[in-house]
Order: structure tokens, then sequence, then C-alpha cells
């Protein structure tokens, strides 16, 4: 079955808020065997958002739309799909009064124009909402399966879980599963990638390979169709198995797992400790590493060294290195990192020294530049990152990084003891 999903609301176009409704929906519809195809964002605009219902409906088998459901003059979702079905609207007893039970209940006195969420399309079914005051709405036209939904998120995704899955299962029946799962690579380009596994992706049916990257890593991801999930994860652990022995060691992770979570396990495995000590990133790699539940099995610690004045004093970071090199070294980053795994007594301590902008750039330093070190007892590695993104961009990219390089140190996958030079631009 094909399907659109419409989003409504000119905060979306404007960039006011991010579109998780359409998140929540692609996957979860995916993973039931629906192929969401199409997706398309409208603003407030009767005219516009009526040659987007039409445009939809002639190619879709299910349109589903979210947002504009509510009191006000601008939610015109439902007035519109009955208008453009040619369906007149009642109001609806029912309805009302569970929008005047959820009043009640919080002792709240409804205003008239709530008396506009009764109203349904002749002929519609009315998916309850239990947590808002905005019913949702399922109705056939012409062929074409239309879902009405409101547009906050908790409202959408518990109506959906409750009414709408249940309504399209009733409907349409089991058009069986899709199920995905995405393996981490580090350590290796996407084309490096792709050369290893491209027998594997000519020959491809079900399941799917397919690549992409992110954040610096490479990501694989491997989809089955099948029945049901047991059929599906059958189908997809025979090419994982296939996957993962080529890739070996540079294979870290899956689905929704972080460097934070898989350096954190390796520590926790070999019983060994971590420090931080941070300067660009003002401590967000130690963050991200406490945002693991037990992480304090093996984060000791972190010195957030701003200046170069807690660089020297606490960290004891040459002062010749300051002065000859800059803060924004190689060697800083090094000495930060043996500075702090001495200080914080631990097995692996990482440096991380740059500049996170907008301001403080030079020609020979310029924002965005960062150095990240690792030490441990065999030595130290260190990178040199090129980040152009923004302050918060340049911080993120840089304490995943450095999680990353601890990783990659742990492993082996840079194979190297004492310094290494390790260029990396983005």
């Amino acid at each position: 079955m094909k399907v659109e999903i419409i989003s409504t609301g000119t905060e979306l176009l404007l960039g006011e808020i991010l579109n998780t409704n359409f998140t929540y929906l692609a996957t979860q519809l995916n993973r039931r065997g629906y192929d969401v195809l199409y997706e398309s964002t409208v603003g407030d605009n009767p005219g516009r958002l009526k040659a987007v219902l039409a445009h939809a409906a002639s190619r879709a088998d299910i349109v589903i739309t979210s947002g504009g459901l509510g009191p006000t003059r601008g939610d015109l979702t439902k007035e519109l799909v009955a208008e453009y079905c040619g369906l007149p609207m009642h109001t609806d007893d029912a309805v009302q009064a569970q929008i005047a039970a959820f009043f009640a209940r919080r002792r709240i006195t409804p205003t008239h124009n709530n008396d506009k969420q009764a109203l349904v399309p002749d002929g519609a079914t009315v998916l309850w909402n239990d947590v808002g005051t905005a019913p949702g709405i399922a109705l056939e036209h012409g062929g074409t399966t239309f879902i009405l939904l409101p547009g906050p998120p908790s409202e959408l995704q518990h109506m959906c879980e409750h009414q709408v899955f249940p309504y399209l299962e009733r409907r349409f029946g089991n058009l069986g599963l899709i199920q995905s799962h995405t393996l981490k690579v580090r350590g290796l380009t996407e084309s490096g990638v792709a050369e290893l596994l491209d027998d594997l992706i000519l020959a491809q049916s079900n399941p799917t390979i397919a690549l992409y990257a992110r954040h610096g890593d490479i990501l694989v991801r491997l989809t089955a169709k099948a029945e049901g999930k047991a059929e599906a994860e059958r189908l997809i652990d025979g090419v994982r198995k296939v996957v993962e022995q080529r890739l070996g060691v540079h294979v870290y992770g899956c689905d929704d797992e972080n460097e934070a979570q898989v350096l954190g396990r390796l520590l926790a495995q070999r019983h060994q400790t971590i420090a931080c000590a941070e300067s660009c990133t003002g401590g967000l790699a130690t963050s991200l590493l406490t945002d693991v539940p037990g992480s304090s099995e093996y984060v000791m610690g972190s010195v957030v060294s701003y200046t170069n004045e807690v660089k020297h004093r606490v960290l004891g970071v040459r002062q010749e290195s300051l002065d000859a090199y800059g803060a924004v070294s190689s060697q800083v980053a090094c000495e930060m990192a043996k500075g702090v795994r001495r200080v914080m007594r631990t097995d692996v301590g990482i440096g991380i020294t740059g500049i996170a902008g907008p301001g403080g750039g030079t020609s020979e330093k310029p924002v965005g530049l960062v150095y990240i070190a690792v030490a441990d007892a065999r030595g130290v590695v260190w990178k040199r990152c090129q980040w152009n993104g923004s302050r918060e961009s340049n911080k993120l990219r840089s304490a995943v990084t450095a999680l990353g390089l601890a990783y990659d140190r742990l492993t082996g996958i840079d194979r190297v003891d004492g310094v290494v030079a390790q260029e990396m631009a983005h």
C-alpha cells in the first residue's frame, strides 16, 4: 500500500520545530509493511493545502495528515478534507461529551471554539483521542483512505498505537513486516566499505543492503521484508554475519548504540577507567560518557581546562609547549591526555583542544580546528580535525570523535604505539 504523509503547519516551514511526527509515522508504517513513498509539508493556507491533498490522493492509497485539527481558525485540515471529499460535517455528540469530560477533569472551562473539534465528516470513523481534545478521523473516498491526526507528538503517537494501527490492520489485513538493523562502522571510508561488500550489494534481493555516511561513521543498513519479525530477523542475521566477518573490528555497534555506550561497555568489560581533559568542548565528552547508566564504574572524572593556566597548573601541560605551539596544537592535546590520566589515575585519558567558533580563528588556525589525543599505557595517539559547522556542531563532533578515537585505541584499530598523526577534514 502506497502512503503519503502530509504535515501541516506554517511553523514547520519556518523551521521553528522539528517534524518528529513524520519520522515516527514513517518508521512505524514501514515496519508494518506499508510503503511510505511521499512526504509533503504545507503551511496553514487553504489553497495550497487543497492542492497538496488532491496531488496526494492521485498517487497514494493512504493519505495521512498531521496537524490542523485544533480549535483555531488556522486549523483547517478536517474542513478541507471534508470539502475535498464532498462530505458535509455534523456535531458528534459522543466526541463533544469526551471533549467536555477532558476539560472537566482538569477543571478548565472550554471556550466556544472547542465546539469546532466535535465536527465530524459524515460517514467518517472517529479515532478517539484519550490524551487531548482533537479526535482523529478516518474516511474513505474514491479509493483513497484519509487518516487525519492531531499535531502534538504525544497525542499523535498515542492515537496511532491505540486507534490508527488497529484500524489499518482491520482495513487492509497483515501486510507483512519490514525490519531493519544498522551496523555502525569506524575506520573505513564509504568507498572502502562498498568495495568490501560489492558482491553482496549486487546480489541483494531480500534483505537489501544500503550504505550511507553520517558524523564520520559509515552506516550499513540491512532491511528484510517478511510475514513476521522472527522470519525477518532470520533473513537479516544470515547477511549480517557475512558483513561483520568482512568488516571485522571496524563494526563497533548496531542500531541506536553510540560511541559512548560501546566505549563504556568495552571499558567495563576490561575493568578499565577513563578521564577527560576538555577545553573547547567544555565537558561535553564527559557528559556523553556519563549519560550511560552505570558509567560511574569507569568514568573517574574530568578537567575542563578552558584556560592555559588550568592546562599548566592542573594538568601539567608544559609552559614551553603552550608558548611554542599554542593551546590549539597536537603537542598540547597529547600533554592534556597524559596529564588527566596521571591526575585521575586512570587507564585512559582523553585530551581535546580547539577553536569551536564562531570567532577566535586565524589563517594558520581557523575556526573548527580541533586536536584530540588519547593516552594509555602504550603512549599517545592524536588526531587533527577541521570542522565547518556551528559552535554547537563543532563541539559535538569533537566530543563524539574523541570517544571514537578512545574506542579505536582500545580495540587496536589504529595499530600503532606511541604518537601517530591522523589527518581528518570534513
